[in-house]
C-alpha cells in the first residue's frame, strides 16, 4: 500500500473511532467502536488498490453518517 494511502486509511481509521466516542447511549458507542475495529481489522491484509478504494469509500460514507447521527443526538 502507498504512503500516502495508509496515512489517509489511519485518519479515516481515527476519525471513525473519535465520532463513534460521541454516542451518548453506552451500546451504540460499544457497538460501532467493535464494528469499526473488526473492519479494519478483517481487511488490514487487502492488496488491491481498486479494492482497498472502494473500501474507503465505504467507510466515508459510514464517516458521514455518523456524523449526522450526531447532529440529531445533540
Amino acid at each position: 500500500m502507498a504512503a500516502s494511502s495508509r496515512a489517509q486509511v489511519l485518519r479515516l481509521y481515527r476519525a471513525l473511532l473519535r465520532e463513534s466516542q460521541r454516542f451518548s447511549g453506552y451500546n451504540y458507542r460499544t457497538y460501532a467502536i467493535r464494528r469499526i475495529r473488526d473492519a479494519f481489522r478483517e481487511n488490514k491484509n487487502i492488496a488491491d488498490s481498486e479494492k482497498i478504494e472502494e473500501l474507503l469509500n465505504k467507510a466515508k460514507a459510514n464517516l458521514e453518517i455518523i456524523q449526522r447521527q450526531m447532529v440529531f443526538q445533540v
